[in-house]
């Protein structure tokens, strides 16, 4: 891994929101930590192991800096408790088109069934289609389109009823 493609995973994990990310390879280890609240990275270590079998290396616990985010969807949970919430199962970034030429897989107010598209996630080159596991309506689309999502992020919000 050169230092181009180091600084642009940076620039990524600075612009997706995410906290931390952690990359093993071969040889090398990236570790990216990031403020939830300005969004600027925090720390980057990268360290570069022996082309032999390197020893499991003890890591001395960092505490991690403790950021309240107060925001109006946490405000109302007894308002949006009636919904079911669709999580990404994985991460990577949110497509709501199959492709750019083609129409969005869903809108809110679209009515859905068990086992429908509801968005693709590209994860390492591999387009991952996402699909309900209820049936409702689409109430809101929680993730904008081409953004970076991370595992267990609500992406809608459906309306069971």
């Amino acid at each position: 891994m050169d230092l181009k493609e180091i600084q642009n995973l940076i620039k990524f994990v600075a612009n997706s929101g995410v906290a931390e990310v952690k990359l093993e390879m071969d040889d090398v280890k990236i570790t990216i930590r990031t403020t939830l609240e300005t969004n600027v990275t925090e720390a980057t270590y990268v360290q570069q192991l022996p082309a032999q079998a390197a020893l499991p290396q003890a890591v001395a616990p960092q505490q991690a800096p403790v950021v309240v985010n107060v925001n109006s969807e946490a405000a109302a949970p007894a308002e949006n408790s009636k919904f079911i919430t669709i999580k990404s199962p994985i991460i990577g970034t949110f497509y709501r088109k199959p492709s750019p030429d083609k129409p969005v897989f869903t809108e809110v107010g679209s009515v859905i069934s068990k086992g429908d598209v509801l968005c693709v996630i590209e994860a390492m080159k591999l387009f991952n289609e996402i699909e309900s596991e209820v049936s409702g309506k689409i109430v809101k689309i929680l993730v904008d389109d081409m953004s970076p999502v991370e595992f267990d992020q609500p992406l809608f919000l459906v309306d069971p009823s």
